[in-house]
């Protein structure tokens, strides 16, 4: 991602594939394999590391970054090279990232873009609907009231995401 002074971010992400849910998101403007290895022992910290790994063969995930992987006792899968299939999920949350974000904001800087894209995470894991899920969100959010089976509808109230760019409907009580 380029700022608007063309800088450029990277975003590290960790996606649960069963469930689709986007559970660690950070950003950096210097990636390394000891930042990258940092992120997974943060992921892990409070919860039970995954079992496999999959990522692509890029210099980020070098020495530093499988041993703290191995240390967590985690499997490490590398993709083949230029094979985007082999990780589709992940593949098609970038693409959806840039497409439903990204594409239509300008990005200042490190902390803007961390601010963006954790807003955009919690849409897409509590209320965007996905269709490897049956049009289900992965974390769906709870609802504070349920809906009315009986009488006439509510009003309906657009709470805006990313300033507008996307909405939540929500029931009014």
């Amino acid at each position: 991602m380029r700022t608007l002074t063309f800088q450029t971010l990277y975003v590290f992400f960790l996606i649960h594939h069963a469930t689709r849910e986007i559970v660690h998101s950070r950003v950096t403007q210097h990636p390394t394999a000891m930042w990258t290895g940092r992120q997974i022992v943060n992921t892990c910290y409070d919860t039970d590391p995954p079992r496999y790994l999959i990522h692509d063969r890029d210099g980020i995930y070098g020495y530093e970054f499988g041993r703290k992987v191995c240390a967590l006792g985690i499997q490490e899968i590398r993709t083949p090279v230029r094979a985007p299939k082999a990780n589709a999920i992940a593949e098609r949350f970038i693409g959806t990232l840039r497409r439903e974000c990204l594409d239509h904001m300008f990005i200042f800087n490190e902390r803007h873009l961390q601010k963006i894209l954790a807003e955009f995470i919690d849409y897409y894991n509590c209320h965007r609907p996905h269709r490897g899920l049956h049009q289900q969100p992965p974390c769906p959010a709870s609802l504070s009231h349920p809906a009315a089976t009986t009488g006439p509808p509510g009003e309906i109230i657009a709470e805006p995401i990313l300033g507008g760019l996307h909405h939540v409907y929500k029931r009014a009580v």
